[in-house]
């Protein structure tokens, strides 16, 4: 064949980066690997050392739930880290929230729909700040939120102590909010109705006189699974999604190529603030009551979630179905040990051995995935 047939059959020739591109390397570069791969290795492990019951429906119920609200937490998390910022204010975002639906609904007398829509507005209003000084300043994200951590649980015990007379619990949440229409879609168990009818047809276990053991799905965890997939969509799916990922990996070279970074970063920072508020209401409502200890260090699960779920500490890389399962890891273990002879207090051993493995492990599948040394 002549050099001249050779030069035109080379266009033709299929890119030498998709020869190169294995189904092996293609599944390692997912970044929720990691997350699916201990979700197995928790199950088994305590499908071999948990009593059965572990498992029944309702104890699948009792572990996610908690894994619901931490998990809305970390999916907002884990889409500001793919951003390439932080938000270690979460936690107390969720307490100085759920003062604010307190406030507006018990103090000042306010319709459900009102107190809820004020205290997303209000939370969005903080999570703008936050991304703000962040800009505006160029500070870590880390340092702004760490000081706003101190700074909303501080106005927590000083704003309760206010509405109060001087207690630290603010209760009567459940008697201001009555019947409204909107309680069915932030507390409670969804499809009673459908469960009632599995309980009569024998599909689920009951109690003796007949009532399903299990009455619904909480509410949290329609949440939950609505929120996973919406943010894996936006991910995805969407400009914003490839925004998100070029604002995190190269915000220089993103702002150069025409994506509006600073409106992405505080747009990620409102909605970590109301996810935050979210899960305040969710948490509130169920509880009756709302106090200064909510949210308690939940920023920091929040965020070993997203990093198991397989976000990057620099930015760039990750899932929101990754802290998805992540949160489910988390949820497992904390009720799961309840169901061992193991003592609970190792639960805090788990999540320090989780971060460092998460870490490692995604460290490791990055370089093998694109071959860095």
């Amino acid at each position: 064949m002549s050099d001249g047939n050779l030069a035109a059959s080379a266009p033709d020739a299929p890119d030498e980066r998709l020869i190169r591109t294995t189904a092996m390397t293609r599944l390692l570069r997912r970044p929720e690997l990691g997350a699916l791969a201990g979700l197995v290795l928790v199950t088994c492990f305590f499908l071999i050392v948990a009593n059965p019951a572990m498992f029944t429906l309702a104890g699948i119920m009792n572990f996610m739930a908690p894994a619901a609200q931490l998990g809305i937490l970390a999916i907002g998390a884990a889409l500001l880290m793919v951003g390439g910022e932080f938000d270690l204010s979460v936690g107390s975002m969720v307490a100085f929230a759920g003062l604010a639906f307190g406030t507006v609904l018990v103090t000042w007398d306010m319709p459900l729909v009102v107190a809820i829509a004020a205290t997303l507005a209000f939370a969005a209003g903080i999570g703008a700040l936050n991304g703000q000084i962040v800009l505006r300043t160029g500070l870590p994200s880390f340092i702004v939120t760490l000081a706003f951590l101190f700074i909303l649980r501080g106005l927590t015990l000083v704003g309760l102590k206010w509405a109060t007379g001087g207690a630290t619990q603010l209760r009567g949440v459940k008697e201001a909010a009555g019947d409204s229409l909107m309680l069915t879609f932030f507390s409670g168990d969804a499809f009673e109705g459908l469960f009632a009818w599995f309980a009569a047809n024998g599909w689920i276990d009951t109690f003796k006189n007949g009532t399903p053991k299990v009455t619904g799905v909480p509410v949290e965890i329609l949440w939950f699974v609505g929120i996973a997939l919406f943010a894996t969509w936006v991910l995805l799916r969407t400009k914003f999604g490839n925004w998100i990922f070029a604002a995190g990996g190269d915000a220089n070279a993103a702002r150069n190529s025409g994506v509006p970074v600073r409106r992405v970063k505080t747009i990620l920072f409102m909605g970590t603030a109301v996810c935050a508020a979210l899960v305040a209401i969710l948490t509130v409502l169920d509880a009756g009551s709302t106090d200064a200890r909510r949210g308690f260090q939940k920023e920091f699960e929040a965020i070993i979630a997203a990093v198991i779920g397989g976000c990057l500490l620099t930015g760039g890389y990750g899932s929101a179905i990754g802290a998805f399962f992540g949160a489910i890891i988390f949820g497992m273990v904390l009720i799961g040990l309840t169901y061992t002879s193991i003592d609970q207090d190792w639960y805090l051993v788990f999540l320090g051995g989780m971060l460092l493995l998460a870490v490692l492990f995604n460290n490791f599948i990055r370089k093998r995935a694109t071959g860095e040394r």
